[in-house]
């Protein structure tokens, strides 16, 4: 423990100073491994330009390992306010001034991160706002400050100076005022005055859960520091930015993506993973508007649905909210007022892709109700396509799960089969839906879920258009051998799609749909008229014992056919449904 003595001025004793002994002790920190980027707010893909061309920033400095590496350089000294990291060149370049500072602009930029420090930019106040930068300059009052480096009107102690931060006429407190920052006023009768800057906690309140809260508080309620959510340490986790773009997981920043119960953030104290923060709720004068509520289908990702539906699309009941068995889990009525958990009704508590449940099922957990259709108006008119949609030059970019579409030129967080270079043709601008490879389903794109390689779009068939026959004949399929991978197919190509892509060289994969060529289950094909399928695609059908069945053989092209010598068993997992095969109707599957 080390002593410290610091001169300081009582707050109350501002007309006039004495000096002050205190005996100060260094309390010990809470453990944790802190981040020098803890101090910074990051804009993505930006940079500042000081319009002054007399005035310019600091060089690149190259070779920095990284952007912490930058931000240590610039917490260090106090003329450093921001820095540019160029991620692809690894340089850094260290700015005096921020976006608020005068003849300064934001611009984008495809090289570098902008980086400021938190003091400067952040418009509410930590604690008491001893350390607060930022450029209010009025009293809760409506009086002009008076600047700091002035005797006039009120004369005072304090010279400015780069470490206490008092320039221009901006409400400071160097004094450590509980009340916050606070300035000396231009008016002769005022001579100092509070600013009324919120506090973080204040600023932003949480409606519902918190899934809306943007707010700037980087604390738990033990008072433990947040972990960036760009960072993987101390603790790993699957929230990154990038991934999540509706979150806003910026800096670290108290956030809810997952639907927890409230905001909540990862520490930098390796025993702690995570914790809530401790944030004020809304009143009810400011609570948003409620969303619009759906009874018989649902929009964008289902959580304003309301209806009774209560079965998944495979026909399994769904378990009680209330209730714990089955499956435990956290999604307590009580604790998720505005999410109307009633029942075993499908809901979307947590802003998953869409409604579901969990069943009433001990081996299957959670699953999706897709049967329940998505509302016809959640479709713009204009956007339906002809055929199959190959010509579709719509600007639809989200999938029918309301997941965004990845752009076609990016490899992150799929390595896309179509480019704009491969398929100049298909028309692949930005993230919108296209066709092509002409998938008989319609319009698809690659989606920003890493667990989602790519998915169909919210688009219909155009009312003038007539649907194509699924029973039209494929192109003709020649196989080597039954089940084994041609060489001269591209391997990176055959392993990116499956439904609806080239014709491969596994025909035992099967596309189960219903009347209208909608797809609701895969299967294996283990003979001419027989596909082996989940147990839950057919909840009507009932078994009461395990079977085993070998079938020797398995129609693998018009030409040729190939044993398959492994036996199906037929348990109450597993499903063997037949296919309506009448003369003339075979296909190839």
């Amino acid at each position: 423990m080390r002593l410290w003595w610091v001169t300081v001025q009582p707050p109350a004793r501002r007309m006039g100073w004495f000096p002050l002994l205190l005996l100060l002790t260094q309390c010990s920190r809470v453990p944790g491994q802190r981040s020098p980027l803890n101090d910074f707010q990051v804009l993505r893909g930006t940079e500042l330009q000081h319009l002054l061309h007399a005035v310019g920033p600091g060089p690149w400095q190259e070779h920095v390992a990284d952007a912490e590496e930058c931000a240590g350089r610039c917490g260090s000294l106090l003329d450093c306010r921001a820095f540019h990291y160029n991620v692809s060149s690894h340089g850094c370049q260290l700015l005096p001034w921020t976006q608020y500072s005068p003849y300064t602009q934001l611009q984008r930029s495809g090289r570098c991160d902008l980086f400021q420090k938190k003091d400067y930019v952040r418009t509410c106040v930590m604690d008491n706002g001893v350390k607060y930068r930022g450029t209010v300059a009025i009293t809760t009052g409506g009086l002009p400050c008076q600047r700091w480096n002035h005797r006039f009107p009120n004369d005072h102690k304090y010279t400015p100076t780069l470490r206490n931060g008092l320039e221009e006429n901006f409400c400071r407190n160097p004094d450590g005022d509980p009340g916050g920052p606070w300035c000396y006023t231009t008016d002769p009768a005022v001579r100092f005055q509070t600013c009324g800057i919120k506090s973080c906690r204040e600023a932003a309140c949480v409606w519902c859960n918190g899934e809306e809260y943007r707010g700037a508080v980087d604390r738990t309620e033990s008072g433990r520091e947040c972990q960036r959510w760009d960072l993987q340490r101390p603790h790993a986790h699957p929230f990154e930015p990038g991934k999540f773009l509706d979150k806003d997981l910026d800096d670290n920043y108290c956030r809810n993506p997952d639907g927890s119960e409230r905001p909540w953030c990862y520490t930098t104290d390796p025993k702690v993973e995570r914790e809530f923060c401790d944030l004020p709720r809304c009143g009810l004068e400011a609570q948003p508007r409620h969303e619009a509520t759906t009874l018989s289908c649902f929009r964008g990702k289902g959580e304003g649905y309301r209806g009774t539906a209560n079965t998944t699309a495979a026909g399994v009941p769904c378990q009680r909210w209330d209730a714990q068995n089955p499956h435990q889990h956290r999604f307590a009525p009580e604790k998720y007022a505005c999410k109307d958990l009633r029942e075993n009704f499908c809901r979307n508590p947590d802003g998953s892709e869409a409604p579901w449940c969990f069943t009433s099922r001990p081996g299957m957990r959670v699953a999706f109700c897709y049967q329940i259709r998505r509302c016809a108006d959640d479709v713009r008119p204009e956007d339906c396509y002809h055929g199959v949609g190959e010509q579709y030059r719509g600007l639809v970019n989200r999938t029918r799960k309301g997941v965004p579409c990845q752009h076609w030129s990016t490899e992150m967080p799929h390595m896309p089969q179509f480019t704009p270079t491969s398929a100049p043709h298909a028309h692949l601008e930005e993230n919108f839906c296209r066709n092509p490879d002409r998938d008989s389903h319609g319009p698809w794109c690659y989606t920003t879920d890493p667990g989602t390689p790519f998915d169909y779009c919210a688009l219909r068939r155009c009312d003038d258009d007539q649907p194509p026959s699924i029973l039209e004949p494929p192109d003709q399929v020649v196989f080597e051998k039954c089940g084994k991978r041609v060489t001269r197919l591209d391997q990176q190509r055959s392993k990116l799609r499956v439904v609806g892509g080239q014709p491969g060289n596994s025909p035992w994969t099967v596309s189960l749909r219903n009347r209208q060529g909608q797809h609701f289950c895969g299967g294996s094909l283990v003979k001419e008229q027989w596909v082996l399928t989940a147990r839950q695609c057919f909840s009507s059908w009932n078994v009461t014992s395990s079977t085993e069945d070998a079938y020797g053989r398995v129609r693998c092209a018009l030409r040729d056919s190939w044993p398959l010598w492994e036996p199906v068993r037929v348990t109450t997992e597993a499903h063997l449904p037949a296919l309506p095969m009448t003369a003339g109707s075979w296909r190839e599957l």
